[in-house]
């Protein structure tokens, strides 16, 4: 793409950067939690229904939306993708009020400097990435796999691109036994609580016998007897995680003969909740350099090499279907700044968290005006993702 439009895009977004920063300070301030972002969704939504999106809402939950655009007929169809849900008692300590705006400002420029190209834009609000995952549940309706690419953004300390993300995997264990005197009859009593703790002892065994990157958390949730009391009900909660979605099958399999044997030893019986699993990403390296290309050309703030260990997210899942990455943006002042921190939250209605909005704008739609016009660059993208995937599969029928 020729540095004229590059420049002429950063012009379209700076020009308009009032615009941008005031959505994102007014979503700070909403702080709406997981599931709740009706203000945000509504500000989002009228803003995309004003510039010519067609929009849908509540595709698969009441908060979440899709909004098209399409210039002229054919092309490729390029995805972003935008949270906004902030942390319960905290407030946007994740830096999700500037996705939005992000995606929206990077649309808007697509649409101003590349108009003689056909593509269509789609944008999807994906709501509770925090807790519920969102975007696992909107791919379950059926959205989220019209796309050719996908991109997203997320502030951090540092400008880079994500390579690996934890899959995982949530239970809620209810172990049900036999309440009676601790004192007089103990013997006629059957224990849920010594259930769970020999599944927490037998996973404490399980860590030996498991790869580097395998990450193991439990807690009990509930017990609600008197100490002389032999309890009939423990409710525990269990994540298990690794950087490979197959191998991460192999860890749960050995999961549930825990629970099974720790159950048979203390004559208890249990049910199990399993919450909708996060995958891990499907790295398409092409993709992610295309993205740092952009931002060293922006002289965006802080670019560094790429981070091989994030958290878990439901973005994972969509990369599992569609080739995309996302963007990290430098916006708060401390270099060593983590998510859902005191630092994280201060930034966020700076002047740097700002200019961020502006940088990772500039960056999102220079990469998609790139993939619109070199036809063999997606095609390349969307090769290295077929085969990675193809790859990850042949894994997972050799795990079966």
């Amino acid at each position: 793409m020729s540095e004229n439009i590059k420049e002429k895009i950063y012009e379209c977004i700076s020009r308009d950067k009032s615009v941008y920063t005031s959505l994102s300070d007014r979503i700070f301030d909403f702080a709406e939690v997981s599931g709740q972002e009706h203000q945000s969704t509504q500000l989002l939504t009228d803003f995309l229904r004003k510039h010519g999106f067609h929009v849908q809402t509540g595709c698969a939950m009441e908060t979440d939306f899709r909004a098209e655009y399409m210039n002229l007929s054919g092309g490729p169809t390029i995805g972003i993708l935008v949270e906004y849900d902030a942390l319960e008692g905290i407030g946007h300590a994740c830096g999700h009020h500037l996705q939005g705006p992000i995606g929206l400002a990077a649309a808007m420029a697509v649409r101003e400097c590349l108009q003689d190209l056909p593509y269509k834009l789609i944008i999807y609000g994906t709501p509770a990435e925090e807790t519920l995952g969102g975007k696992i549940i909107l791919l379950e309706k059926g959205y989220l796999k019209d796309m050719d690419i996908v991109l997203m953004t997320h502030g951090g300390p540092h400008t880079q691109v994500d390579r690996k993300c934890y899959a995982l995997e949530n239970f809620v264990v209810t172990f049900h036994g036999i309440k009676s005197h601790a004192a007089i009859a103990p013997e006629l009593g059957r224990s849920a609580l010594d259930a769970a703790l020999l599944s927490f002892h037998a996973m404490e065994m399980l860590r030996e016998h498991v790869r580097e990157d395998t990450r193991m958390h439990y807690t009990v949730r509930e017990v609600g007897c008197p100490v002389n009391v032999v309890p009939d009900k423990a409710v525990a909660e269990y994540t298990l995680r690794s950087f490979d979605t197959s191998y991460l099958d192999t860890v749960v399999d050995r999961f549930f003969d825990i629970l099974q044997g720790a159950a048979l030893m203390t004559g208890t019986t249990y049910e199990i909740q399993r919450d909708r699993p996060f995958k891990s990403k499907i790295v398409v390296d092409r993709l992610n350099n295309l993205l740092m290309k952009n931002a060293e050309y922006y002289h965006a703030p802080r670019i560094a090499p790429p981070r091989e260990k994030t958290g878990s997210t439901d973005f994972g899942n969509v990369l599992y279907e569609v080739p995309g990455s996302c963007l990290r943006i430098a916006f708060t002042e401390n270099e060593n700044a983590v998510a859902h921190s005191n630092d994280f939250l201060v930034s966020g209605k700076t002047p740097m968290a700002h200019n961020a909005i502006v940088f990772a704008a500039a960056i999102l739609a220079s990469s998609i005006c790139d993939t619109i016009q070199n036809p063999e660059l997606l095609r390349d993208i969307q090769e290295e993702f077929r085969q990675k995937k193809q790859q990850n599969e042949s894994i997972s029928v050799k795990n079966e």
